[in-house]
């Protein structure tokens, strides 16, 4: 068996539409695990496809590659991809759901991407601009039922999935990349809404999650992503999930009450989450890279090893597939109707 160089616990980004020399650097080093794309490295498929094998050649070994393409306002691939809807657009159209997973994942898949943070298991309550109609519903029954089906489109794509943002970001108006939101309601009342979709999605076996930057002060005094209490005790024991903890980026102004960069990445760490993510900030990545020690986490190392993604085609079979023609056409009919 070949050695493998393990998957380190940093998640950071690269600039532009090629890969900088001094960007390979930080690719291999140890703690690197994963690279997140963003709309600014993105011009068409082959420009990405060619990044992204650039990227993996820079590293000794393993390295996943994310981006956030949920549809609707979040998207960043746009231009030689299908137009996803916002999830909440599948309330009226359930059946689409699983479907348009599967056209998300497998159009990533087929360009080198390992897996998109999705899907989002947010609550809606009609207060969140920032979640608004990224959320698929502001039943939690209905959310549950349509999450559950866009990921198992993603899984048959060959992509594991990420829900976001636990315990829930559907209650707070406040954005947190731009400050830290705090919630008031106490646990009984989250357990019976926005734990809802988490505890089902993690029964059906979801591969990863992204805490939170929000304080819930009359459960625990830090944000979710920085507490021991959010991420050990409920997610780990009382809900038994065993997948992924990503961080929500350590840059957003939600995470600022924690410290510098390399405090902050130490208190995540230690709250329990596996991978941390640094983005739109070069020097804040390279901190975190030196500061943390490279240890090596068998459990961690296993659990980021299931978000690799598992392409079914390329892009040339994907594009000439049955179910692609009939899924884009199907996606892109809802997405003009709800526009």
């Amino acid at each position: 068996m070949t050695h493998h160089t393990p998957l380190g616990p940093v998640m950071l980004d690269v600039e532009g539409l090629t890969l900088a020399q001094h960007e390979q650097e930080k690719i291999n080093h140890p703690n690197t695990g994963a690279v997140i794309l963003f709309a600014r490295n993105y011009q068409d498929p082959e420009q990405i496809t060619e990044l992204i094998n650039s990227i993996r050649a820079a590293r000794q070994g393993d390295i996943l590659i994310a981006v956030d393409q949920e549809g609707g306002r979040v998207q960043r691939f746009q231009n030689g991809f299908t137009r996803l809807p916002p999830a909440a657009s599948y309330a009226k159209a359930p059946e689409l759901a699983e479907s348009a997973g599967w056209l998300m994942a497998a159009e990533l898949l087929a360009v080198g991407v390992d897996f998109s943070f999705a899907p989002v298991l947010d609550v809606d309550c009609g207060v969140s601009q920032i979640i608004g109609n990224r959320a698929f519903s502001t039943d939690p029954e209905l959310a549950t039922r349509l999450a559950s089906l866009f990921r198992k489109g993603m899984n048959a794509a060959g992509m594991a999935a990420t829900g976001k943002h636990f315990p829930g970001h559907g209650a707070v108006a406040l954005d947190s990349h731009l400050t830290l939101p705090t919630d008031e309601r106490d646990l009984d009342s989250l357990r019976v809404k926005d734990l809802l979709p988490f505890k089902q999605l993690i029964l059906e076996g979801l591969e990863g999650i992204m805490p939170a930057h929000v304080v819930f002060p009359n459960i625990d005094p830090n944000p979710a992503g920085f507490s021991s209490f959010w991420i050990q005790q409920i997610l780990r024991r009382e809900l038994n999930f065993n997948g992924v903890v990503f961080s929500d980026d350590l840059s957003m102004a939600g995470a600022a009450s924690a410290g510098d960069f390399p405090e902050r990445a130490r208190q995540a760490q230690q709250a329990g989450c596996d991978m941390l993510l640094v983005c739109n900030n070069p020097a804040a990545a390279e901190q975190v890279l030196e500061a943390l020690p490279v240890t090596q986490d068998p459990v961690r190392e296993l659990r980021l090893r299931r978000m690799q993604g598992r392409p079914l085609m390329n892009r040339a079979a994907l594009l000439n597939s049955e179910k692609w023609r009939h899924c884009s056409a199907l996606i892109n009919l809802h997405t003009q109707n709800y526009a």
